[in-house]
C-alpha cells in the first residue's frame, strides 16, 4: 500500500451472492483528487462505495485509508476521517435543520459532551455554504427534497472528514445547486481533502473527476485517470448505447449517437 495515498484499493473485487459486481482492480486516490464512480443502473456503484467506506468487507483484496487497512480502524476514529452521504435521507423524528446538521459533530464529541459554540458556528457556516443560511429553525420534515439533500450535505461538511464519500450528491438538486455543490466539493479536494462520488451524468464526471471507476454492470471494471477511462468506446459498452465524444472549449463531452 502506498503511504502517499489517501484511499487505496489493492486487487479489489466485490461479489453479492453469486454475482460479481467488479473484477479485481487497483486504484489509489491522493489528497486533492476527486474519484467518480460511473456505470449503468444496478451496476453496483453504491455497493462499491460502501466497500470503499468500510461498511462492508471486500470479497477479494484490501482497502486502505491513509495507509492503514480499513478493517484496523477503530469506529470512532474512522468516523472522524471519512464521511458518507447516502442516497436517501430518512427523517424518523421531527428536528430542526440546525439540530440535524449538528449530528455531523458527534464523532468529535466525548461520550457526555454537548455541542458547544464552535460546533454551532461550524454548522451555521456549513448551512451558508449550501445556500441554507436562515434555515436553522426550520423543521426538516417541512423541507423539499432538494433542501433536505443540502441539509445532509451541510451535516457532512460539519463532520469535516478528510475523505468524503458521496452517493449521488446531485439527487433532487436543480441545475444551479448541482453545479454549486460539485464546485464546493472540488474546492474542498483542492484544499487537501479527498472526494469519491457516484454520479450518473457522464459529462459531470468529465467536468469534475480526476480519476474514474467505470462499472459495466456485468462485472467488468475500468479504473484510472479521467482521460484514460472516459472514452466513447468503453462508455458506449458500459451504458449500452453508442456515444460520441466532442470537444467544447477544450473539455470533453459525450452525446448519444
Amino acid at each position: 500500500m502506498s503511504p502517499e495515498a489517501l484511499l487505496e484499493a489493492d486487487r479489489l473485487a466485490v461479489r453479492v451472492g453469486h454475482r460479481w459486481l467488479c473484477c479485481e482492480f487497483s486504484l489509489s486516490l491522493r489528497a486533492g483528487e476527486c474519484l467518480v464512480l460511473l456505470g449503468p443502473n444496478g451496476a453496483g456503484k453504491t455497493t462499491l462505495l460502501h466497500t470503499l467506506a468500510g461498511l462492508r468487507p471486500p470479497t477479494v483484496g484490501r482497502v486502505a485509508l491513509a495507509g492503514r487497512d480499513l478493517s484496523t480502524w477503530p469506529a470512532g476514529e474512522l468516523a472522524r476521517q471519512r464521511g458518507l452521504l447516502v442516497q436517501q435521507q430518512p427523517d424518523y423524528f421531527a428536528a430542526s435543520v440546525l439540530e440535524t446538521v449538528l449530528v455531523g459533530r458527534h464523532p468529535h464529541l466525548g461520550r457526555w459532551r454537548w455541542e458547544g459554540p464552535e460546533d454551532i458556528a461550524l454548522a451555521r457556516g456549513a448551512l451558508a455554504q449550501v445556500g441554507l443560511e436562515g434555515f436553522e429553525g426550520r423543521q426538516v420534515l417541512s423541507l423539499s427534497g432538494g433542501e433536505r439533500q443540502r441539509v445532509a450535505i451541510a451535516a457532512l461538511l460539519t463532520q469535516a472528514p478528510t475523505l468524503f464519500l458521496l452517493d449521488e450528491p446531485t439527487n433532487h438538486l436543480d441545475l444551479h445547486y448541482q453545479i454549486a455543490i460539485l464546485d464546493l466539493f472540488q474546492a474542498l479536494a483542492r484544499e487537501g481533502r479527498g472526494v469519491v462520488m457516484v454520479l450518473h451524468d457522464i459529462n459531470l464526471a468529465a467536468r469534475y473527476a480526476d480519476r474514474v471507476i467505470l462499472l459495466d454492470g456485468v462485472g467488468g471494471v475500468l479504473a484510472g485517470r479521467r482521460a484514460e477511462v472516459l472514452q466513447a468506446e468503453p462508455l458506449s459498452r458500459a451504458f449500452g448505447h453508442p456515444l460520441r465524444q466532442i470537444e467544447v472549449a477544450g473539455r470533453a463531452h459525450f452525446i448519444p449517437d
